[in-house]
Protein backbone atom coordinates (compact mmCIF):
# COMPACT_ATOMS: atom_id res chain seq x y z
CA UNK A 1 0.00 0.00 0.00
CA UNK A 2 1.32 3.61 -0.65
CA UNK A 3 1.40 5.76 2.18
CA UNK A 4 -0.69 8.62 1.64
CA UNK A 5 1.59 11.73 2.75
CA UNK A 6 0.99 15.57 2.92
CA UNK A 7 4.85 15.82 3.20
CA UNK A 8 7.60 13.23 3.41
CA UNK A 9 8.63 11.17 6.20
CA UNK A 10 11.80 9.94 7.08
CA UNK A 11 12.00 6.36 8.36
CA UNK A 12 15.65 5.38 9.86
CA UNK A 13 17.50 3.45 12.35
CA UNK A 14 20.60 3.66 14.58
CA UNK A 15 23.50 1.52 15.17
CA UNK A 16 25.24 2.95 18.30
CA UNK A 17 27.83 2.08 20.85
CA UNK A 18 25.19 0.88 23.60
CA UNK A 19 21.73 2.00 25.01
CA UNK A 20 22.67 5.16 26.90
CA UNK A 21 20.82 7.90 25.38
CA UNK A 22 23.21 10.85 26.79
CA UNK A 23 26.69 8.76 26.80
CA UNK A 24 26.58 6.83 23.99
CA UNK A 25 27.06 7.47 20.30
CA UNK A 26 25.90 6.52 16.42
CA UNK A 27 28.10 4.72 14.22
CA UNK A 28 25.42 3.76 11.38
CA UNK A 29 22.51 5.61 10.46
CA UNK A 30 20.44 4.23 7.68
CA UNK A 31 17.54 6.18 6.68
CA UNK A 32 14.61 5.71 3.38
CA UNK A 33 12.97 9.23 2.71
CA UNK A 34 9.54 8.86 0.89
CA UNK A 35 7.77 11.79 -0.97
CA UNK A 36 4.36 12.25 -0.67
CA UNK A 37 4.45 10.72 -4.60
CA UNK A 38 5.88 8.10 -3.62
CA UNK A 39 9.30 8.77 -4.58
CA UNK A 40 12.29 7.05 -2.10
CA UNK A 41 15.49 8.17 -1.17
CA UNK A 42 17.56 6.06 0.80
CA UNK A 43 21.15 6.33 2.67
CA UNK A 44 23.33 4.81 4.78
CA UNK A 45 26.73 6.12 6.47
CA UNK A 46 28.82 5.23 9.03
CA UNK A 47 30.18 7.14 11.59
CA UNK A 48 32.87 7.29 13.74
CA UNK A 49 31.98 7.74 17.27
CA UNK A 50 34.99 9.13 18.62
CA UNK A 51 34.72 5.98 21.30
CA UNK A 52 35.41 2.45 21.75
CA UNK A 53 33.03 0.29 20.43
CA UNK A 54 31.81 -1.81 22.82
CA UNK A 55 31.86 -5.53 22.65
CA UNK A 56 28.48 -6.40 23.36
CA UNK A 57 26.97 -3.76 21.24
CA UNK A 58 29.58 -5.06 18.07
CA UNK A 59 28.23 -8.90 19.01
CA UNK A 60 24.58 -7.08 17.75
CA UNK A 61 25.74 -4.65 15.03
CA UNK A 62 28.89 -6.28 13.52
CA UNK A 63 30.69 -2.90 13.46
CA UNK A 64 34.25 -2.27 15.10
CA UNK A 65 36.34 0.15 15.64
CA UNK A 66 38.41 -0.76 12.59
CA UNK A 67 34.97 -0.23 10.27
CA UNK A 68 34.76 3.28 11.76
CA UNK A 69 38.08 5.07 11.96
CA UNK A 70 38.42 6.54 8.79
CA UNK A 71 34.38 7.50 8.82
CA UNK A 72 33.44 10.85 9.80
CA UNK A 73 31.97 12.01 12.96
CA UNK A 74 27.97 13.21 13.55
CA UNK A 75 29.11 16.50 14.13
CA UNK A 76 31.05 16.81 10.69
CA UNK A 77 27.46 15.38 8.63
CA UNK A 78 24.96 17.00 11.31
CA UNK A 79 24.14 19.98 9.29
CA UNK A 80 23.97 18.23 6.33
CA UNK A 81 21.55 15.46 7.99
CA UNK A 82 19.35 18.40 9.73
CA UNK A 83 19.25 19.84 6.18
CA UNK A 84 17.98 16.08 5.24
CA UNK A 85 15.33 15.54 8.04
CA UNK A 86 13.79 19.39 7.43
CA UNK A 87 9.91 19.42 7.38
CA UNK A 88 9.91 15.69 7.31
CA UNK A 89 7.58 13.60 9.73
CA UNK A 90 10.12 10.87 11.28
CA UNK A 91 9.01 7.10 11.43
CA UNK A 92 11.03 4.05 12.46
CA UNK A 93 11.29 1.22 14.70
CA UNK A 94 10.99 1.60 18.77
CA UNK A 95 12.02 5.17 17.61
CA UNK A 96 10.02 7.35 19.96
CA UNK A 97 11.93 5.26 23.23
CA UNK A 98 15.18 5.39 21.06
CA UNK A 99 16.85 6.25 18.33
CA UNK A 100 14.52 10.15 18.15
CA UNK A 101 15.60 10.84 21.82
CA UNK A 102 18.98 9.48 20.58
CA UNK A 103 19.56 11.61 17.56
CA UNK A 104 18.77 15.39 19.52
CA UNK A 105 21.17 14.16 21.58
CA UNK A 106 23.70 13.82 18.97
CA UNK A 107 22.28 16.75 17.66
CA UNK A 108 22.95 19.20 20.69
CA UNK A 109 25.94 17.68 21.46
CA UNK A 110 26.87 19.11 17.63
CA UNK A 111 25.26 22.38 18.10
CA UNK A 112 22.88 22.31 15.74
CA UNK A 113 19.66 23.25 17.08
CA UNK A 114 17.00 21.05 15.45
CA UNK A 115 12.76 21.24 16.32
CA UNK A 116 11.31 17.79 16.66
CA UNK A 117 8.20 19.39 17.67
CA UNK A 118 7.59 20.22 14.03
CA UNK A 119 7.75 16.57 13.31
CA UNK A 120 5.19 13.79 13.95
CA UNK A 121 6.42 10.17 14.82
CA UNK A 122 5.33 7.02 13.87
CA UNK A 123 6.98 4.37 15.68
CA UNK A 124 6.32 1.07 14.08
CA UNK A 125 7.02 -0.98 17.03
CA UNK A 126 4.14 0.35 18.87
CA UNK A 127 1.83 -0.42 16.03
CA UNK A 128 3.20 -3.78 15.93
CA UNK A 129 2.94 -4.62 19.37
CA UNK A 130 -0.34 -3.31 19.68
CA UNK A 131 -1.62 -5.27 17.23
CA UNK A 132 0.57 -8.29 17.16
CA UNK A 133 3.07 -8.56 20.07
CA UNK A 134 6.33 -9.52 18.86
CA UNK A 135 9.55 -8.23 17.43
CA UNK A 136 11.19 -7.25 14.11
CA UNK A 137 12.08 -10.22 12.38
CA UNK A 138 8.84 -11.86 13.78
CA UNK A 139 7.09 -8.79 12.69
CA UNK A 140 8.59 -9.21 8.92
CA UNK A 141 8.21 -12.61 8.85
CA UNK A 142 4.24 -12.22 9.74
CA UNK A 143 3.41 -9.40 7.95
CA UNK A 144 5.43 -9.71 4.65
CA UNK A 145 6.18 -14.09 4.54
CA UNK A 146 9.65 -13.05 4.05
CA UNK A 147 12.88 -13.61 6.47
CA UNK A 148 15.14 -10.73 7.57
CA UNK A 149 18.23 -11.62 6.29
CA UNK A 150 21.18 -9.14 8.21
CA UNK A 151 18.78 -8.10 11.00
CA UNK A 152 20.66 -5.43 13.14
CA UNK A 153 22.26 -3.99 10.05
CA UNK A 154 20.63 -0.60 10.03
CA UNK A 155 19.94 -0.83 6.37
CA UNK A 156 18.12 -3.93 6.37
CA UNK A 157 16.54 -3.21 9.48
CA UNK A 158 14.78 0.30 8.03
CA UNK A 159 14.02 -1.28 5.19
CA UNK A 160 11.97 -3.80 6.93
CA UNK A 161 10.35 -1.31 8.98
CA UNK A 162 8.85 0.58 6.03
CA UNK A 163 7.85 -3.00 4.16
CA UNK A 164 6.08 -3.69 7.76
CA UNK A 165 4.56 -0.29 8.02
CA UNK A 166 2.98 -0.66 4.07
CA UNK A 167 1.77 -4.47 4.84
CA UNK A 168 0.18 -3.52 8.23
CA UNK A 169 -1.71 -0.60 6.33
CA UNK A 170 -3.17 -3.50 3.79
CA UNK A 171 -3.57 -5.88 6.66
CA UNK A 172 -5.75 -3.25 9.10
CA UNK A 173 -6.88 -1.39 6.60
CA UNK A 174 -10.43 -1.26 8.74
CA UNK A 175 -8.51 -0.33 11.77
CA UNK A 176 -5.86 1.96 11.01
CA UNK A 177 -5.71 5.08 8.38
CA UNK A 178 -3.62 5.49 6.04
CA UNK A 179 -2.78 8.66 7.58
CA UNK A 180 0.55 10.27 9.04
CA UNK A 181 -0.73 12.28 12.02
CA UNK A 182 -3.54 9.08 12.78
CA UNK A 183 -0.41 6.97 12.42
CA UNK A 184 1.26 9.12 15.03
CA UNK A 185 -0.87 9.83 17.60
CA UNK A 186 -1.73 5.74 17.60
CA UNK A 187 2.09 4.68 17.54
CA UNK A 188 2.34 6.94 20.54
CA UNK A 189 2.99 5.37 23.94
CA UNK A 190 3.02 8.34 25.94
CA UNK A 191 1.62 11.73 25.30
CA UNK A 192 5.38 12.64 25.83
CA UNK A 193 6.37 16.51 26.84
CA UNK A 194 9.92 15.60 26.43
CA UNK A 195 11.40 13.29 23.79
CA UNK A 196 12.47 10.64 25.99
CA UNK A 197 9.37 10.18 27.82
CA UNK A 198 11.02 10.91 31.28
CA UNK A 199 7.77 14.03 30.89
CA UNK A 200 4.85 13.16 30.09
CA UNK A 201 1.23 14.31 30.27
CA UNK A 202 -1.62 11.74 31.69
CA UNK A 203 -5.10 11.00 31.32
CA UNK A 204 -6.25 14.09 32.57
CA UNK A 205 -3.22 15.88 30.69
CA UNK A 206 -1.32 16.86 33.73
CA UNK A 207 2.47 17.13 33.01
CA UNK A 208 3.91 14.10 35.53
CA UNK A 209 7.22 12.91 36.17
CA UNK A 210 7.62 9.21 34.22
CA UNK A 211 10.22 8.03 36.19
CA UNK A 212 12.00 7.56 39.80
CA UNK A 213 10.14 8.29 43.30
CA UNK A 214 8.49 11.31 41.64
CA UNK A 215 6.74 9.26 39.15
CA UNK A 216 2.81 10.09 38.15
CA UNK A 217 3.01 13.27 40.17
CA UNK A 218 2.59 16.73 38.80
CA UNK A 219 5.93 18.10 37.56
CA UNK A 220 4.45 21.85 39.27
CA UNK A 221 3.56 20.24 42.43
CA UNK A 222 7.11 18.58 43.01
CA UNK A 223 9.22 21.28 41.90
CA UNK A 224 7.12 23.84 44.21
CA UNK A 225 7.34 21.18 47.05
CA UNK A 226 10.68 20.15 46.25
CA UNK A 227 12.35 22.58 44.10
CA UNK A 228 15.74 21.14 44.76
CA UNK A 229 14.87 17.90 42.92
CA UNK A 230 14.84 20.63 39.17
CA UNK A 231 18.71 21.15 40.28
CA UNK A 232 19.26 17.47 40.97
CA UNK A 233 17.83 16.88 37.43
CA UNK A 234 19.70 19.38 35.27
CA UNK A 235 22.82 18.37 37.38
CA UNK A 236 22.44 14.50 36.89
CA UNK A 237 23.02 12.12 32.87
CA UNK A 238 19.83 12.81 31.52
CA UNK A 239 19.20 14.09 27.98
CA UNK A 240 19.42 17.72 27.24
CA UNK A 241 15.94 17.70 25.81
CA UNK A 242 14.60 16.46 29.11
CA UNK A 243 16.39 19.08 30.73
CA UNK A 244 15.11 21.67 28.23
CA UNK A 245 11.61 21.12 28.80
CA UNK A 246 11.99 20.92 32.75
CA UNK A 247 13.67 24.07 32.21
CA UNK A 248 10.49 26.00 30.60
CA UNK A 249 8.18 24.69 32.82
CA UNK A 250 10.54 25.91 36.09
CA UNK A 251 10.94 29.53 34.07
CA UNK A 252 7.13 29.62 33.29
CA UNK A 253 6.14 28.50 37.42
CA UNK A 254 9.09 31.38 38.42
CA UNK A 255 6.93 33.86 36.12
CA UNK A 256 3.55 33.30 37.52
CA UNK A 257 5.11 33.17 41.22
CA UNK A 258 6.24 36.53 40.57
CA UNK A 259 2.53 37.44 39.99
CA UNK A 260 1.48 35.88 42.93
CA UNK A 261 -0.13 32.27 41.80
CA UNK A 262 2.95 30.02 43.11
CA UNK A 263 4.91 30.38 45.56
CA UNK A 264 8.14 28.36 46.03
CA UNK A 265 9.48 27.28 49.68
Amino acid sequence: MQLNLKRPIIFFDLETTGLNITKDKIVEISLIKVYPDGREEEKTRRLNPEMHIPEQATAVHGIHDEDVKECPTFKQVSKSLAQIFEGCDIGGFNSNRFDIPLLAQEFFNAGIKFDFNKCKFVDVQTIFHKMEPRNLVAAYKFYCGKELEDAHSACADTRATLEVLKAQLDRYGDELQNDIEYLSNYSSQNRNVDLAGRIIRNDQGVVVFNFGQHKGESVEDVLTKTPQYYDWIQNRDFAEDTKNVLREIYIKMKQRNSTGTIQFK
